[in-house]
């Protein structure tokens, strides 16, 4: 795949620049330069969502409708983000961002063997910042085919960007829209038999000998939103056992139709209680957020999925990684642990498994 200023293809031999791909996109670009098993794709990067803004006063023009604005007044927040999008939604895109574009987009239907859905996600270089957990403020879209509607989700995309949602996130973080811009990932849609999160941490205690994973049958997006209780098993790090397991009731699943959609789907009574993933899928899952851990030398927040389409040993597949945020704040406060704390618990660890 190629790559210009507009498109940044995930395995490009160039180095990923975060101002240019957001967070999402640069995690996925260093991932599959890592050897990960990562979707193929690419990113549209900022500059293209830069020219759009540019080549007009909007940007200007956004940063005047949001001046003065009181995050705590609901209905004018809705109001002006809602005027914004449509701005951008409506804004003319430049032909050498078009066609950059589409030539991407028809570079990976070439490397997929022919066309087929994708998923187009926001990157915003806001995103994944290790002090702020912005993840999930902007939107999502899957199982998305043809050209043209990749283009018109990657405009949805940039205007998600002021959701009233994200606005007020930005305002009660503090983070500046002055420079704020937006990247978007395309890439090849998983035929998710399960997927969910994996945690490096356990995100009750904050552990960091345990990986804590959530999963369920579907498309992952239900357990992100927490739309759905899933399957949560905690697997130690050190010897990739499974310590605890949590078996809940499932009752629906996000799949796909055979008209490039998603729907809802009620869960059959013989799987809502069965567990979503098998022994060896759970520690595949394990030593997948563990060599992600490894990678970016600090705490991951994963989100993984399992290939209906892929044979097993070659299924489990990374869609994104992230650190995580609230354990890592509080222990960048910590200013002084005792020596033999690290190694104690390490130790405690493995007699806990060699006494089982």
């Amino acid at each position: 795949m190629t790559t210009s200023l507009f498109t940044f293809a995930f395995d490009s031999a160039e180095k990923p620049e975060h101002d240019r791909l957001g967070g999402k996109c640069t995690s996925l670009a260093i991932m599959t330069s890592a050897g990960a098993p990562v979707p193929p794709g690419f990113a549209v990067t900022t500059d293209a969502f830069n020219a759009v803004m540019n080549q007009t006063t909007l940007r200007e023009h956004i940063i005047t409708i949001l001046d003065g604005l009181d995050m705590d007044d609901v209905d004018e927040v809705d109001k002006r983000a809602t005027h914004i999008r449509e701005l951008i939604l409506t804004q003319s895109v430049p032909d050498d961002v078009r066609e950059a574009t589409a030539a991407a987009y028809q570079a990976l239907m070439s490397l997929c063997g022919g066309e087929v859905p994708v998923a187009v996600r926001s990157s915003a270089t806001a995103e994944d910042l290790p002090d702020a957990s912005f993840a999930g403020q902007q939107d999502t879209y899957l199982w998305i085919t043809g050209e043209h509607n990749v283009h018109e989700k990657i405009r949805e995309c940039w205007a998600s960007l002021y959701t009233a949602r994200a606005i007020t996130y930005r305002m009660a973080n503090n983070i500046s829209d002055e420079g704020l811009s937006m990247a978007v990932a395309v890439q090849k849609m998983v035929n998710s038999r399960t997927s969910g999160v994996a945690m490096t941490i356990d995100p009750g205690n904050g552990d960091r000998s345990k990986i804590v994973i959530d999963s369920s049958w579907g498309l992952g997006e239900l357990v992100v939103s927490g739309e759905v209780t899933p399957d949560n098993f905690v697997v130690d790090k050190i010897m990739l056992s499974v310590v605890n397991r949590i078996i809940s009731d499932k009752h629906e699943e996000l799949v796909p139709t055979t008209h490039g959609t998603v729907e809802r789907r009620e869960i059959e009574a013989e799987r809502r209680n069965s567990s979503s993933l098998s022994d060896d899928e759970i520690i595949a899952v394990a030593k997948l957020a563990k060599s992600a851990e490894k990678h970016y030398g600090c705490v991951q927040d994963v989100e993984w999925a399992i290939d209906a389409d892929l044979p097993d040993g070659h299924n489990v597949l990374l869609l994104q990684s992230r650190p995580e945020t609230v354990w890592s704040q509080k222990a960048s406060a910590v200013s002084f642990v005792s020596a033999g704390s690290g190694i104690e618990a390490i130790t405690k660890s493995l007699m806990t498994q060699v006494n089982r």
